[in-house]
Formats: structure tokens, C-alpha cells, sequence
């Protein structure tokens, strides 16, 4: 029996053994090394050939990640390893780190307790890295340090053992200030990292080696040591030999990552909202493998032969072939038709999962990314997974032959579950659908997908950038909206959501998607974020960063109308009226309203068009804006080449945030607009003859130019069919 086989057999044991379960994932910066790391520990488990590890990528087994060089999914791993006479089971995550599969990273934390950090030891803690510890402390996943590359720093950098210590306690201090900003107390304390208690590990993943404080005592290696034989012909071979990676980094989950167990009792009251005293609370808290089964799905993948295959952290109970479970938001229950453990792209069956591990289903066809499984019909979803940028990139995609649309439509949707951070919308009367995607990578894998996995030809158009709309100000007095049958009447004032308000929808404090259940409870999140106290009182309903008042006093049969307002409400946010774009950071304010008695004159056909102009016309009076979406740039360069860096930022319309220097290179952020970001790769290369390093991160939207906005107005109208010039209040006014 080989090594692999064993390995699966001792891993269907320990599964039922919680304190030798390990869930742990690694996350950083694009090309700071993830994937070979993670070959290091695979190889380590006897699970592929260690003179292989580093390039056979075993977990970026997708054919575009292997020919592009990057990794594109979350893949997971179930390994067994040995510590001092005890075997563990680790179940492995390895993330992307491109800035357009944000959202894969942010869904395998949830399924984690303990999380790798890599940075490069060269570039140190770069935009991405910040992100990814954000991502990690916001699921309470536990982090630690591994500073990759070290034999670069030496061999290129031609540091000495002085400037590379210093270089380090510069990135662990770095580290931690970001631990102890984003945490609250005690664990920002807690959670520090340290290179003395072992948290912090260095070396060459690529080379196989790693050294850490407590394993220097352990193997002997000395810090001098690794410069000598990094320095010598063959050196880091031996290095791989006395100090290898996989031993190293399992020394630190072991000692440092809790066991789900303990994990579980930190994570459970952030990641879930329910009552922590029912039975369902309690049983998740003790991670209780005989309890109810609640499982959370961080990832679908689409496999040829099973159909659907559902990855997701078990938290409590025990699941087994042929079980009946229900879907958070389903209403039909789903029978699970297989269980197993995964190890890179092999699926091996197993009879049953229990609580604490990462584990795959098929059978649970009504699962997307995101959902909450359980035994129970009614179960509290866990918290939805705050993405940390939203769409901002649209390519409008058709078949190529009229037979395949029912099969393209079918192809979307089940692409649509797999990756939440897609926005799809199918237009089943022109067949042109839309795609909105991270950047324009993420569209080009997701055509890629539909075209050779899925067996359908399409044509797509250029990217398109995704824009918002909102207001200036507050319009000068309420804007009166009518029915049709000019019965009933509605007074609207809009204005810009406080910024704090915002805020906290965008970090998850307030879910935009819930029912409101406890008024009281988010009129005071809304008063502590800013907004007026009697107002915050009339909340109604939101809709993405919208929020619908009711600012009414006793208004005859408004309680019967408030649903038919909240639609229309919600169909206006959709689609604005300056440029049919989504609406962004509106706050609507129904001041007024006459209704007539009739129910039968105040129906949907009366009250929809009604409010959807009383909204529209009062945006109009409080100042039309068109929001642009944003990306942080940062670039570092050999000085003689930042003069082309800055003037390429310049002529798009970018504004240098900072320049400075990292080692002997010279660097910029710089903020710019996604619409002039296409093709930026190209230039970057030739305006610096390919010696920059850059990466981006989304930034948000903001304002456009007031002399750009007209211009880019009218090509969106033209290009979605509208009249080239928006309508103006007198329009909606009826005038």
C-alpha cells in the first residue's frame, strides 16, 4: 500500500479525534509563494515526490492555472502528518492571491481556524498581504508569519546577518501593528506573532527549507549557518535535508493553531448571530459531533461525472451518505448522495464526516457559495461573507449559435453558485447576458470556463466599467411622485447616507439582505453611525448601501401600501436615472402621502410608477452624480524608471497618493480610475522596461469629474438603447 493510501486511512480515523484535527489555509500577496508552500506540506505527507514540490503545484490543478502561473481557486487538501510520535490530520486551503479572486479567499476563511501568512522577504507586507490578514481577523482565523523568499534577500539583496534581522523585526512589527488595529481586546494581544515563541518562521519555499527559533534549538541550524549555505553551490539542497519546510510550518500549526474544538468557542459568536444558549448554539460552541449538523459552504465545484460537489466547514453534528438536509433559504429538503474528503482535484469517498472538518457533499443541488446547511429546517443562516470590493468590471456575453442559449443560461446559473463574487444577469429576451466580475482576469477565467469546461461558444463584447449613481445634496423641498390614475401621491426628499452608515454596512455590522427583526436594535447601530435618532427610527428597508425612511405621521391604509413602496423602492435602486446604473449611498425619505380609500385604485400598477418618479424626480432636484469605481496602485522601481511610472499614472487620470523608496527601489501609490486601467499591464512593462513590480487593489467608488459626466452619461445611455440625454424633474413631475 502506498504512501497515499495510508495516509487516507489513518485520515478517516482521525477525523473522529478533534484535538488531532488541524484546519489551516495559506493567504498573501499574489507570487508571494502560496501554492509551493503548500506542495512543501503535501510532500512532507508522502502525498507527492518532495523533489517535486515547488513545481508540480498539486492544488493549482485547473489547466488556466497551470498555464497562467497563478493560483484561481481555493483548493483544499486532507493530509495526515506525524509530530513527536503523534499523527494529525491537517485540512489544507490554499487561496489565490490576485486581487480579482478576493472573494475565494474571504469564502475558504470561514472554513479555517489557523492561517499562514506568507510575505516576501524582498517586498515585504504589500497591499494584498493587509488585505488578507483583514479577511483572516474578520473570521477570527488565526494568523501566523512565514517570510518566504530568504534566499533571494541573501543571494540578490547581498544583506548581511544584521540588516536581515532588522529587516524582519520591520515586517513582524508591521505585522502586528495590523493585529492589534483590526482585533478587539484581549485577542489583539493574544494574537501577536513573535519570531521567539515560534509564530514567525522564515525560508525558501521554493527550496524546501524553513527555520523558526524553536526549531533552530531543535536541528542546531544558526542564522550564520543558512547564510553560508545559501551562498555554496547546492547549499539550499542540504538546507531542504537538516531544516525541511513541512516540519517546520507543522511544528507551528500544532503548537500555535487551535484544534477545532478551541477554535470553535472563539469563532462560533462572530461568524454566527443566533442565540448562543439554544441547543443548536451550545452544540456548534463545543464543536458536538452528536448534535445537529450545521455546516457552512465556502466552495462548489463543478465536476463531469458527480455534478455539483459542495466543500464546507462541518461545526456540529454528523454527516452520512443518504442524510436529508436542508439549505438555508430552500425549501425543499436535499438528500446527500456522497460524502469524501478532498486532496487537491481527487475526491475519496468516505461513510461519514464528523464535526471540526472540511468536508465534500454531492447531492445538495440548491447550494451556492455562502449557504448554511443543516438538519434543522429553520436554522439561523451563519453571517453573510463581507466581500471586500464588489463588481466592478461588465462584459456582455452571447451564444454563438441560437441551440446552445438554453444550455448557456443553464451554464451561468450554475457558475453564478460557485462564485458569488459574480454578478450574472440574464436577459432571456435580447440573449445578451451580462457578467460583472472583480477585474478584467476574473471575466477572461470565467469565459475560459464556459467555453472548455462547459462546451458552450459565446461572443462577448469589450469590458465595460460598472458605474453608480447617487446625489449631491438634499433636494430643496419634497418631490411629489403620482399614480397614473392621479389618486394617490407621494412626497420624497433624498439625500447622501451618512458615511458612517455606510460604513457599517460594509463591514457587516448591518446586513442590507436580512429581514429586520429588532427595529429598536438597528435604529441605535444607525443613531451610533451618524444617523438622526427619529430617523433612524422610521427604517424601513434597504436595498445595497439604500435605505428607505418612513417619516409619515398617521397616514390612513400607508401600512397596507408599504410593501408595494418597498418594490418600488427596491426596482429604483436597481436602476437609476441618470444612467440606468445601480444606485449607491441614498438615503430616501417618504415624507408624505395621499392614498385613496379603494383599494383597488392603490394597487401594484398605481403605486410602483408612482413612487419610482417621486424618487427619480427628487434625485433629479437633489443633483445627479455618477460614481466611477477606484483602484489603489502601487508601484516599486529602480529609480531611473519612477519618472515613466508617475506620467503613465498621470495620463489616467490618477492621483499619486505617496512616493518613497523600499531598499534601492523607488516607489508610488497612486489611486486611479478602473475605466482607464485597461491595458495598464502592457504600459507598465514598457514605460519601465519590465523592471516594476505593481499590484492593485479595488479602492471603492467616487465622484467623476463634472466635465467627464455628461460625456460618459450619454455613451452608457446610447449603448444600453435609452435616449442619449436623461430626463429631467419636469419628466417625473408629469409636467
Amino acid at each position: 500500500m502506498g504512501r497515499k493510501e495510508d495516509n487516507v486511512k489513518y485520515a478517516v480515523t482521525l477525523m473522529k479525534t478533534q484535538q488531532f484535527i488541524r484546519n489551516i489555509g495559506t493567504a498573501a500577496h499574489i507570487d508571494h509563494g502560496k501554492t509551493t508552500f503548500s506542495d512543501n506540506l503535501i510532500a512532507g505527507a508522502g502525498m507527492m515526490s518532495s523533489e517535486l514540490a515547488g513545481e508540480q503545484r498539486v492544488l493549482d490543478f485547473d489547466e488556466q492555472e497551470a498555464a497562467r502561473g497563478i493560483t484561481i481557486n481555493a483548493a483544499s487538501a486532507s493530509m495526515v502528518h506525524e509530530f513527536d510520535g503523534q499523527k494529525y490530520l491537517i485540512n489544507l486551503i490554499d487561496t489565490p492571491g490576485h486581487v480579482d479572486f478576493g472573494g475565494d479567499v474571504t469564502r475558504a476563511m470561514r472554513a479555517l481556524d489557523g492561517v499562514f501568512i506568507l510575505c516576501c522577504a524582498v517586498e515585504g507586507i504589500m497591499p494584498q498581504t493587509e488585505t488578507v490578514i483583514r479577511q483572516a481577523l474578520k473570521e477570527r482565523v488565526k494568523p501566523m508569519l512565514f517570510i518566504n523568499k530568504v534566499d533571494r534577500m541573501i543571494v540578490e539583496q547581498q544583506v548581511t546577518p544584521e540588516m536581515m534581522i532588522e529587516k524582519f523585526s520591520h515586517i513582524v512589527a508591521e505585522f502586528n501593528k495590523k493585529i492589534a488595529t483590526i482585533l478587539p481586546a484581549p485577542l489583539n494581544k493574544e494574537w501577536q506573532v513573535s519570531i521567539q515563541d515560534g509564530t514567525v518562521a522564515f525560508g525558501s519555499a521554493y527550496n524546501n527549507w524553513a527555520i523558526s527559533a524553536t526549531y533552530m534549538k531543535k536541528s542546531g541550524v544558526s542564522f550564520k549557518d543558512i547564510f553560508e549555505y545559501c551562498g555554496k553551490e547546492g547549499g539550499q539542497k542540504e538546507l531542504a535535508k537538516k531544516i525541511p519546510l513541512h516540519e517546520v510550518a507543522l511544528e507551528m500549526v500544532i503548537k500555535h493553531i487551535p484544534n477545532p474544538v478551541d477554535a470553535q468557542k472563539i469563532r462560533i459568536p462572530t461568524i454566527w448571530k443566533g442565540d448562543l444558549n439554544t441547543s443548536i448554539g451550545k452544540q456548534m460552541l463545543a464543536c458536538d459531533s452528536n448534535g445537529d449538523v450545521s455546516l457552512m459552504i465556502n466552495k462548489i465545484i463543478m465536476d463531469p461525472h458527480a455534478g455539483e460537489v459542495a466543500i464546507g466547514r462541518l461545526f456540529s453534528g454528523t454527516v452520512r451518505k443518504g442524510m436529508t438536509l436542508y439549505i438555508s433559504g430552500q425549501p425543499a429538503p436535499q438528500r446527500v448522495q456522497g460524502v469524501a474528503l478532498m486532496v487537491g482535484a481527487d475526491r475519496i469517498a468516505i461513510e461519514e464526516c464528523e464535526a471540526g472538518n472540511i468536508v465534500a457533499l454531492t447531492g445538495l443541488k440548491d447550494a451556492i457559495a455562502g449557504s448554511t446547511v443543516s438538519t434543522l429546517k429553520d436554522m439561523e443562516p451563519f453571517e453573510r461573507m463581507a466581500h471586500y470590493s464588489e463588481p466592478v468590471v461588465t462584459k456582455a456575453i452571447e451564444a454563438k449559435n441560437m441551440k446552445d442559449l438554453p444550455k448557456l443560461i443553464e451554464v451561468l446559473r450554475t457558475i453564478a453558485k460557485a462564485d458569488p463574487s459574480l454578478n450574472i444577469e440574464i436577459n432571456n429576451d435580447t440573449g445578451e447576458h451580462l457578467i460583472s466580475g472583480m477585474g478584467e482576469l476574473h471575466l477572461e477565467i470565467t469565459e475560459y470556463r464556459i467555453i472548455n469546461e462547459q462546451g458552450v461558444d459565446i461572443v462577448s463584447s469589450a469590458p465595460i466599467v460598472v458605474y453608480q449613481e447617487s446625489v449631491k445634496g438634499r433636494n430643496p423641498s419634497e418631490f411629489e411622485g403620482k399614480s397614473p390614475n392621479k389618486h394617490n401621491k407621494f412626497y420624497f426628499i433624498v439625500e447622501p447616507l451618512e458615511e458612517g452608515v455606510k460604513e457599517a454596512i460594509r463591514k457587516g455590522d448591518i446586513d442590507p439582505e436580512a429581514k429586520i427583526k429588532d427595529p429598536k436594535a438597528l435604529a441605535k447601530i444607525l443613531t451610533d453611525a451618524g444617523m438622526d435618532s427619529e430617523e433612524a427610527k422610521g427604517i424601513v428597508a434597504f436595498k445595497g448601501n439604500n435605505v428607505l425612511l418612513d417619516c409619515t405621521k398617521g397616514i390612513q391604509y400607508l401600512h397596507e401600501t408599504m410593501e408595494l413602496i418597498k418594490q418600488s423602492f427596491e426596482e429604483a435602486m436597481m436602476k437609476g436615472p441618470l444612467a440606468g446604473e445601480k444606485v449607491a449611498g441614498l438615503k430616501v425619505k417618504l415624507m408624505d402621502a395621499k392614498l385613496h380609500e379603494d383599494t383597488i385604485h392603490r394597487g401594484p400598477a398605481q403605486v410602483i410608477p408612482a413612487v419610482r418618479d417621486g424618487i427619480y424626480g427628487a434625485m433629479c432636484d437633489a443633483g445627479r452624480i455618477l460614481l466611477e469605481p477606484m483602484q489603489k496602485v502601487f508601484i516599486a522601481v529602480p529609480p531611473d524608471y519612477i519618472g515613466g511610472a508617475i506620467s503613465l499614472i498621470s495620463q489616467r487620470r490618477g492621483t499619486i497618493l505617496d512616493t518613497g523608496s523600499d531598499g534601492s527601489d523607488s516607489t508610488v501609490s497612486a489611486l486611479c480610475p478602473v475605466a482607464e486601467m485597461f491595458g495598464f499591464a502592457g504600459d507598465v512593462r514598457g514605460s519601465t522596461q519590465g523592471r516594476a513590480i505593481w499590484s492593485t487593489e479595488n479602492a471603492g467608488f467616487q465622484q467623476i469629474p463634472p466635465d467627464l459626466q455628461k460625456k460618459v452619461v450619454t455613451e452608457i445611455r446610447t449603448r444600453k438603447g435609452m435616449t442619449p440625454e436623461p430626463y429631467d424633474s419636469k419628466y417625473y413631475a408629469g409636467i
